[in-house]
């Protein structure tokens, strides 16, 4: 009995270049149209896993931790020194959906620079942050500002420990002025204190103390004042005694 032989399907070329083209796994530099290039791990086409990224344009380079086309996880972010012809690292932390999230370091000069925990690519969470000028700043922050329970340090040592909102002395605090041995104690707003106490404190090993120590504020008769409130007392008594009889 005769049979009937069909021809063969024969797979589509494309589709097989299409497979072959599909980026899973380790994978040695593959180069976008602009110029960057990203040698690495894949999955479904997308970055995923350890890998490096070199930004044509700018020439910085991540290296760390991707998931699904975008940093995830812990990674480095340097660019080129123009001074040394290097790379100097600019963030050294965590990521999550390609912004600075978790606790890194940021660098913002070779004296400046920002460790502590990050959100949304914002400064936000506790962090310690180190000023050019010599300042340095510890506490709480939010949106990239001093938030929260925090302390600055001066260049001199004088110190402020108290509450901050959007990156300003706003609410309880204490100024010490160690160079002159005072401490003010109060409350500001905006950066400007309204109201508070200063005193003498540790005004004898401060290196410019004040030409004249704060006096004391106290009763020049406080026994007398005190009799005469017990005085004001008994008389308030007497009085209620007789307006009940």
């Amino acid at each position: 009995m005769p049979f009937v032989k069909y021809p063969r399907t024969a797979e589509p070329l494309w589709n097989e270049w299409d497979r072959k083209a599909q980026k899973n796994g380790l994978r040695h530099a593959i180069y976008a149209v602009n110029g960057d290039h990203y040698t690495g791990e894949w999955l479904d086409n997308l970055k995923h896993g350890k890998g490096t990224q070199t930004w044509k344009c700018t020439g910085a380079i991540y290296n760390g931790d991707w998931k699904f086309g975008k940093r995830d996880g812990y990674g480095t972010y340097s660019i080129p020194d123009p001074v040394t012809k290097g790379y100097k690292k600019v963030y050294s932390g965590w990521w999550k959906n390609d912004k600075k999230c978790g606790y890194g370091t940021r660098f913002y000069s070779d004296t400046e620079y920002y460790e502590g925990e990050w959100s949304n690519g914002q400064r936000s969470g506790w962090g310690r942050m180190y000023y050019k000028d010599g300042s340095i700043y510890e506490g709480q922050w939010l949106k990239d500002q001093h938030s929260g329970q925090g302390m600055l340090r001066l260049s001199n040592e004088n110190r402020y420990e108290g509450t901050w909102k959007d990156g300003k002395k706003h609410g309880p605090g204490k100024f010490f002025y160690l160079d002159k041995g005072q401490l003010f104690e109060g409350f500001w707003v905006a950066d400007v204190p309204k109201s508070g106490t200063m005193i003498d404190c540790g005004r004898e090993a401060a290196p410019a103390p004040t030409q004249y120590p704060i006096p004391k504020i106290e009763l020049a008769n406080p026994d007398g004042v005190l009799e005469e409130v017990w005085g004001m007392f008994d008389d308030s008594q007497e009085d209620q005694m007789d307006a009940g009889r």
